[in-house]
């Protein structure tokens, strides 16, 4: 197939996506085609994405009024059944999450059989302990079926660090069993320059979540651009704020479409600490509270890296100890 074929075959594709979005969105009370229109031109093309908006976002993102978004947002509920329930009506829904495999049992085991979908997992420590080689491994492992503990489908990685090598999603992939090429056709790649960059990166990328059938969004990392372009006490509360409302869009990804999220993040020296570790997560109580799990990985004897569970709803803390290969995460 030539380019010109390829490219025509796509833009098709992109039409088809459009025409099926826009007339799912025309079947809510108060959105004409007009409005069906603009939706899908700010990127809200599923009912799950409009179910998590804001009427004040939906309204700046489209022009329309914000009474006229609150109707458009509680149509899509309604049409969803998003309502009050009972503890066991939730229990009943919580089944929908999912695990992926880390490709160490030691880890799964920690993390109660993988990293859960409609969540943020974060994963800090300090520079060259292996936050990156647990992005790599699971944006293939994601890509693994089921029954081999994966979700049997794709991953978005958006690298704001310029750590990313697609020559070791090929390692990898070989280990488990995968076609390193498929593997990386599998892999939609986001290299990010600037917080803002970012955040529209992230925004972007919603209408392909469904499309390309996405179960993990990676940021690594998190904060890089945030601590960069934010320096000094007099702009931290802004920084924070910031970071507060990207958290709150990634969760808003994890729930709408039953992913997982996995963000690294960096350390800091905390200089009040005389004895034991000195390094605590960058990012403050808004990170803290924003995630839903918490990961500590640092070097260890013999070369091996200790990883802890530091944060979770309902797993007791607790460490393991895994080994970085050639062909990644192993148990030590």
């Amino acid at each position: 197939m030539s380019d010109d074929e390829e490219l025509e075959e796509e833009e098709e594709e992109e039409e088809v996506v459009e025409e099926t979005s826009i007339d799912q969105l025309e079947e809510l009370e108060g959105v004409g085609p007009a409005t069906a229109k603009r939706l899908v031109e700010a990127g809200y093309t599923t009912l799950e994405s409009l179910v998590l908006a804001t009427s004040s976002e939906l309204a700046a993102a489209t022009g329309i009024t914000e009474a006229a978004a609150k109707k458009i947002i509680a149509a899509a509920r309604k049409k969803l059944n998003v309502e009050v329930m009972s503890a066991y009506d939730y229990y009943v829904q919580r089944r929908s999450v999912k695990r992926i495999t880390t490709g160490s049992k030691g880890l799964d085991d920690l993390l109660g059989g993988g990293i859960e979908t409609q969540a943020i997992t974060e994963i800090y420590g300090p520079y060259g302990s292996g936050k990156t080689q647990l992005c790599h491994q699971l944006s293939v492992t994601v890509q693994l079926p089921e029954d081999k503990g994966g979700l049997g489908k794709t991953a978005l990685f958006i690298d704001t660090e310029g750590t990313f090598r697609p020559e070791r999603i090929v390692q990898i992939a070989e280990r488990f069993g995968l076609d390193p090429e498929t593997a990386l056709k599998n892999i939609m790649y986001a290299r990010a320059f600037t917080s803002d960059h970012q955040m529209i990166v992230t925004e972007k990328a919603e209408p392909f979540i469904k499309e390309r059938n996405v179960g993990l969004i990676v940021v690594d990392s998190l904060i890089s651009h945030f601590r960069g372009e934010y320096v000094g006490r007099e702009s931290l509360a802004a920084r924070q704020q910031r970071l507060n409302k990207y958290l709150h869009k990634l969760l808003k990804l994890a729930l709408g479409y039953n992913a997982a999220v996995l963000v690294t993040n960096q350390v800091v020296a905390d200089p009040s600490v005389f004895f034991g570790d000195p390094n605590k997560p960058a990012g403050g109580h808004i990170l803290g509270h924003g995630v839903t799990a918490r990961l500590y990985i640092r070097r260890s004897k013999k070369g091996l890296r200790q990883i802890t569970l530091v944060k979770s709803p309902y797993l007791p803390e607790d460490s393991v100890e895994v080994k970085i290969t050639e062909h990644g995460i192993e148990d030590a």
